[in-house]
């Protein structure tokens, strides 16, 4: 059971998502196990998940180009496409680096548009925003987009066709580890549990895995900061109260637009 459905789900999937999500299978199967004696069984089994070592990525802020104020520190969303985050990340491939640029809702985290290349043009991230703008479910609402200073996101051509669609800027002003977090463990998480951490053959195959993994990610994996729900779930059944990936928690003051 454990093994189909990392299969399905992922397979850096941990104890606990997995007790909860199998449940039901070990009472149709008349298996009698608590959660305790679950995780004992994996260790047994060998099937605990490893812990994985942190990584580094940079940003390129050494620009001319315009860069915009910090609209979100210290805030909370209370609701879908209120904010959304935006980050680039690395792919390795047997033809060098490729680059994934995201943009992810930060109340609901589903991924909201993607796009992935063998350069970090502008055009790598327009593409993924104009895919985020195009699923939007609640267009009418007001929306901030946050990133990092990069020049990407900080080029004209990418700021015009944001603000063109309604969508407010909003950047880091100094490094905090936990203003980007939302985006920085999806890109993590597509990493590790979904195959996109290992060096790829080429990009038509690392585009293919990106969009199989994204589609999981969205509709099959569950989250502990959503309830053990889904983000597809959740951004179309809004009802969760938003919690901080802060390490220290404090009571944030809720975003208002």
């Amino acid at each position: 059971m454990v093994k189909d459905y990392r299969k399905k789900v992922g397979s850096k999937t941990g104890g606990t998502k997995l007790y909860n999500a199998l449940k039901q299978d070990f009472i149709n199967a008349d298996i009698k196990i608590g959660r305790d004696k679950f995780y004992h069984f994996l260790r047994l089994q060998n099937l605990l998940v490893p812990k994985s070592k942190n990584y580094i990525t940079t940003t390129n802020s050494n620009h001319m180009f315009k860069k915009y104020k910090n609209l979100v520190k210290d805030q909370v969303p209370t609701r879908p496409e209120q904010l959304w985050v935006s980050d680039i990340t690395y792919i390795k491939t047997e033809n060098g680096h490729n680059y994934l640029a995201l943009v992810t809702d930060a109340y609901s985290k589903q991924i909201m548009g993607y796009n992935l290349d063998n350069h970090m043009r502008t055009s790598l991230c327009t593409k993924a925003l104009a895919m985020a703008v195009k699923n939007r479910r609640y267009p009418s609402k007001k929306l901030i987009h946050h990133s990092d200073r990069g020049f990407q996101y900080c080029n004209p051509k990418y700021t015009e066709f944001a603000e063109n669609n309604g969508i407010t800027i909003s950047m880091t002003e100094q490094y905090d580890p936990y203003e980007n977090a939302v985006a920085e463990r999806i890109n993590r998480t597509l990493k590790y549990e979904y195959g996109l951490k290992q060096t790829i053959k080429n990009t038509d195959l690392a585009q293919k895995m990106t969009k199989q993994a994204v589609a999981i990610y969205n509709n099959l994996r569950t989250h502990f900061s959503l309830d053990l729900r889904k983000p597809a779930e959740v951004h179309l059944n809004p009802n969760i109260r938003y919690k901080s990936y802060r390490k220290n928690k404090v009571n944030l003051p809720k975003l208002t637009i």
